[in-house]
């Protein structure tokens, strides 16, 4: 029997959550290094998993298959793809950098608990160590409903994340504020509690047709897939579009798709800058991942079908996003927005149907992982110096804090994109891949490059440049802590920017095999006769 490395990389974070929600109260910087420890950990086991995955070879490696409730077709299945090893590797290098960035962010909750009667300290990591977990094993799952439950599973500990530890910067004691924490992580439930009600009844619906088809139900991915490439497993259009859509309105939610957004910007603005990059680095990708891996898979026909209508939403989510981002007056609400857009660029690329949209991508998404981190987390680094969110109350910055003001730089310009840093390689993709077989949307879409120029300098140019207000004259520049959280996250956007090979060497063969599976190809270069 071999080690099952996929199950141990994700056991052990939820290990280290139960034993530093354990940890007695009186002992919370115990309980900090603990968390970071089994952050560590679980990095080099999402190495290993890493280097042990082969891009040549089988479709998916390092499998894990046993029993579990039999009686219904419930099986314990996981699997990485070369998509799936990559958001592994990316999950396992965040979630450190959150934890330090997020040291002290439960120490305002500590000060309120003077008996220590609870344990905020402790609850607070634990929560995004749980949240890890859920996660990975989303990535892993190759069993649709073992997916299912971990999908919905994580929505409890960031409803505590949000609503139990928000931002509490800007505060000041105003009980509007954690009114408004209450609102943002209740709208972050329900709509994604809503989505996953949805996709339930197409998960059940999945079952009946495959036990309808094949004698007996199933809800193995590679089983489904199988059966329907060999024809013993035939859906009725209208069945299969129906739960296609079940199915895809789920993950447009979590993703997230305009017009299903409107939840991103109250729960990033109303987080802390550490949970804000959980939610939208590494919980949202679940979402478009699972648009790659679940319903192109299982409904390549209703994919086909829904793919237009799918990239004018796309398209609408990249502009809309971006418009908002410029007119935002809140930091934290316009990285939001412009991850709406993002995320829309990620879409695009998706339903592109093309080797270079759909590995366009799958490097968008993580390459927009490391940048929305690397700015968002200066952003609040800022934002816990100054006690505000808001860009009015900024203003020369650059001179009193320059490394500070460098990093948001260096975080912004990977944000809009530059050439020479990691996000420019995928979204050229995304825009080559869709151009070749959509140019209308393609060039619609390139109008979210100028908009984000434009939010990205300006947030800079109010914040950073121009004289210096007295209230950030005495602002300190950044700490040993906070370099080490930055600084590795720059280098990665410098050196994925300039070679991004190693990711698309991994990538290319997982984004042909789901192309394969949508009967789709490349389109052929149209050359005019030479006269």
């Amino acid at each position: 029997m071999s080690f099952p490395l996929l199950t141990v990389t994700a056991v052990t974070p939820a290990a280290g959550a139960l034993l530093t929600a354990a940890v007695p109260a009186a002992r919370r910087t115990a309980a900090k290094w603990l968390a970071l420890a089994f952050s560590l950990a679980t990095l080099v086991l999402a190495a290993v998993v890493l280097v042990r995955f082969e891009p040549g070879g089988g479709r998916y490696q390092l499998t894990e298959s046993h029993a579990w409730i039999a009686d219904f077709g419930v099986r314990y299945e996981l699997g990485v793809d070369g998509i799936a090893v990559v958001l592994v590797a990316l999950t396992a290098l965040l979630i450190p950098f959150v934890i330090l960035a997020g040291w002290h962010d439960a120490d305002p909750l500590e000060e309120k608990n003077p008996n220590r009667r609870w344990r905020p300290t402790q609850g607070f990591f634990a929560l995004i160590l749980m949240v890890e977990a859920m996660v990975i094993l989303s990535f892993e799952a190759t069993d649709v409903f073992l997916f299912y439950i971990f999908f919905e599973a994580m929505l409890i500990p960031m409803y505590f994340l949000i609503g139990g530890f928000g931002d509490r910067a800007h505060e000041h004691g105003d009980e509007a504020a954690a009114t408004q924490r209450s609102y943002a992580a209740v709208k972050f439930l329900l709509y994604n509690l809503a989505g996953g009600l949805i996709m339930l009844a197409a998960v059940i619906g999945l079952y009946a047709v495959t036990a309808d088809d094949l004698g007996t139900g199933t809800f193995s991915l590679q089983e489904i897939v199988k059966a329907r490439a060999d024809g013993s497993l035939d859906m009725a259009t209208n069945t299969e579009r129906a739960l296609f859509l079940g199915f895809f309105f789920a993950f447009a939610v979590k993703a997230p798709l305009w017009p299903l957004h409107t939840w991103l910007p109250n729960a990033m603005g109303e987080s802390t800058a550490p949970v804000a990059v959980l939610i939208t680095a590494v919980v949202d990708k679940v979402g478009t991942f699972a648009m790659l891996r679940f319903c192109l898979q299982l409904f390549p026909e209703a994919s086909t079908w829904a793919t237009p209508a799918i990239l004018v939403l796309a398209v609408i989510s990249i502009i809309y996003g971006a418009l908002l981002a410029v007119g935002q007056r809140d930091i934290k609400r316009l990285i939001a927005y412009a991850s709406i857009s993002h995320f829309g660029f990620i879409i695009l690329g998706i339903f592109a149907m093309t080797s270079q949209g759909q590995g366009g991508a799958t490097l968008y998404m993580v390459n927009h992982g490391i940048s929305t981190a690397a700015l968002m987390l200066v952003a609040g680094f800022l934002i816990s110096r100054r006690g505000s969110r808001l860009i009015a109350d900024y203003g020369g910055v650059q001179k009193v804090a320059p490394v500070l003001a460098g990093t948001f730089l260096i975080g912004g310009l990977a944000t809009l994109s530059l050439p020479g840093l990691a996000p420019f390689v995928s979204e050229f993709l995304v825009l080559v891949g869709t151009f070749s077989r959509y140019p209308v949307l393609g060039i619609v879409a390139t109008a979210g490059i100028v908009l984000a120029a434009l939010y990205v300098l300006v947030l800079y140019q109010r914040t950073m440049t121009g004289p210096v207000k007295e209230e950030v004259r005495t602002m300190p520049d950044l700490r040993v802590r906070e370099l080490v959280v930055v600084a590795p996250l720059v280098a990665l956007l410098l050196f994925l920017g300039v070679y991004p090979q190693p990711l698309t060497e991994i990538v290319d063969p997982a984004v042909q095999h789901t192309l394969s599976d949508v009967d789709q190809k490349d389109p052929e270069p149209e050359l005019e006769a030479a006269k």
